[in-house]
């Protein structure tokens, strides 16, 4: 998306187009400032800002060509058609539904840190080690640790199978030791062994929402404090 009235990705970019979509009806996210959505008792709306390009998603084609053209009065924007690239995400589409995957990226980062010759491993991590900063000798790279964590925890956009096993390897960021190490090496070569996974959105799949609490008391043996987590299920 381009503009000739204001520099896109500006700050006065940013307050223009929040202008322009409230005028429109659109609600900003209090949780996601780049996201703005409005919602109908039969349709619902979506568009995300990234920098100089918005992503449009909705369920009516009516009231998405509505606001492009009152976006293009504004702003002059060039539309390019369907979402293929953004953000190091790939979009595919085929007759089943929509398909998003980050396999570049994944194979970036396990060439990067030396594990395309590593043996494979089925899970990315066993789920009985309990990680904990007195258990074994200091990580001396902190910068190292952090740097991978923060790239995993991006990856987990389209890669839930390995959000518990960065979730913990989160926990310990000031202070990673040589098992956290060697576990986050796990989730690596875990990610050459499953290279090609993808996300995938089905069309008009069988809508069941689940809401399943599991705990694990003490789970986290630094601070004994109990680790809840919560999952939501859409169909499949």
């Amino acid at each position: 998306m381009k503009t000739s009235r204001v520099k896109a990705g500006s700050r006065q970019w940013h307050e223009k187009l929040c202008s322009e979509l409230s005028a429109s009806g659109y609600i900003q996210s209090k949780h996601d400032y780049a996201l703005f959505t409005r919602a109908s008792n039969s349709t619902f709306t979506a568009i995300l800002e990234y920098v100089d390009n918005l992503v449009l998603v909705g369920d009516c084609l009516n009231e998405i060509n509505r606001i492009k053209k009152i976006l293009d009065d504004a702003f002059k924007i060039k539309d390019i058609g369907k979402l293929k690239y953004l953000i190091g995400m790939k979009v595919a589409r085929s007759s089943k539904g929509i398909a998003l995957y980050q396999c570049n990226y994944v194979l970036e980062l396990v060439s990067e840190y030396d594990m395309l010759n590593a043996k494979l491993v089925t899970m990315p991590m066993n789920y009985s080690t309990k990680l904990s900063k007195d258990y074994a000798a200091l990580f001396q790279d902190v910068s190292f640790y952090r740097r991978l964590v923060g790239r995993l925890l991006y990856l987990t956009n389209t890669r839930p199978d390995i959000s518990f096993a960065v979730r913990k390897l989160s926990q310990c960021l000031d202070c990673p030791t040589i098992a956290h190490h060697q576990a986050m090496l796990c989730v690596l070569k875990y990610l050459k062994l499953a290279l090609l996974e993808v996300y995938s959105f089905q069309h008009h799949p069988t809508c069941v929402s689940l809401r399943t609490p599991t705990s694990d008391w003490a789970g986290w043996p630094d601070t004994c404090r109990l680790v809840t987590t919560t999952c939501f299920f859409l169909g499949n």
